[in-house]
């Protein structure tokens, strides 16, 4: 398909290349052009210097950006996708945002002529290089089974969750889920290092019982040794767990735990550890 991809950051960047990868015709668009020419050089395709003029002859667009105001701007605003993209084009869109935008850029899609598919990603940069992300979408179904042969080409799973939003709030799931993961692994390691355990072989037994995760086995080791120059930033997730938080406020939702590692996010980036990865909640316990 002719396909544009408005957004090169740390998941575009690889997302993108896979789907030139697999045959796609592939025109990509970038806040700092020098990005996108880079992104021509390693993979082909080529750059243009708007989302309008990305997506003037595309297919499917896909997005990745950084919140609710940078996917406006490409999609709706001054030379946004929206008023260039031919009739009946579809835009994915892969930034992790607010189910209110999403539902609302659904809307105006349609208004339009176009379709839109919200659809957040797990599995981080190593998912995306690898392109094993897992894709959380929601809109129409009929749209969404045009679509999903193309994600597929970054991604091992790709599941409609439901109508518009319905994506954003399943990563908001993701996102709750692993917060409160990181601060009972934390927990648990600074435990076990108080207590003199030898932590890799602690970690290495209780990983194949009740204790088990992803969050475990990849990042559990690099939290014994203190690495944590990599990964999802402390940065971004402290946005979506603003996003859950907002959004529990508005279903009535009780969220004391997303609450609370939230805050101690928030101290790591006083602390200057923004960029670090969420595995550094860690830190607060070894001071």
């Amino acid at each position: 398909m002719r396909v544009a991809f408005l957004g090169l950051g740390v998941m575009g960047f690889h997302m993108a290349g896979h789907l030139a990868a697999k045959g796609h015709q592939v025109t990509v668009y970038n806040r700092t052009a020098s990005k996108a020419q880079a992104w021509v050089e390693r993979f082909g395709g080529q750059s243009a210097a708007t989302p309008a003029l990305a997506a003037r002859d595309a297919e499917l667009v896909c997005s990745c950006v950084g919140n609710d105001d940078d996917l406006r701007a490409v999609l709706t605003g001054p030379d946004g996708a929206f008023d260039a993209a031919p009739a009946g084009c579809i835009f994915v869109d892969h930034t992790t945002a607010s189910a209110n935008v999403a539902r609302e850029l659904y809307e105006q899609a349609n208004a339009r002529g176009l379709h839109f598919v919200d659809a957040p990603v797990s599995g981080g940069e190593s998912g995306a290089q690898n392109g094993v992300l897992t894709v959380m979408c929601g809109g129409d179904e009929a749209v969404f089974a045009r679509a999903e042969p193309v994600i597929s080409a970054f991604a091992r799973a790709v599941t409609r969750i439901g109508g518009p939003g319905a994506g954003q709030l399943a990563k908001m799931v993701n996102q709750i889920a692993i917060a409160g993961l990181l601060e009972g692994l934390s927990e648990a390691i600074a435990f076990g290092q108080r207590a003199g355990l030898d932590m890799p072989l602690v970690l290495s037994v209780i990983s194949k019982g009740a204790a088990g995760s992803w969050q475990l086995e990849n990042r559990g080791p690099t939290m014994v040794e203190g690495k944590f120059d990599f990964g999802f930033a402390v940065d971004w997730m402290r946005k979506d767990l603003g996003l859950c938080l907002d959004e529990a406020r508005r279903n009535g939702a009780t969220l004391p735990v997303t609450a609370l590692v939230d805050q101690f996010y928030a101290e790591l980036q006083r602390d200057g550890g923004g960029r670090d990865d969420t595995s550094s909640l860690i830190r607060r316990l070894r001071r």
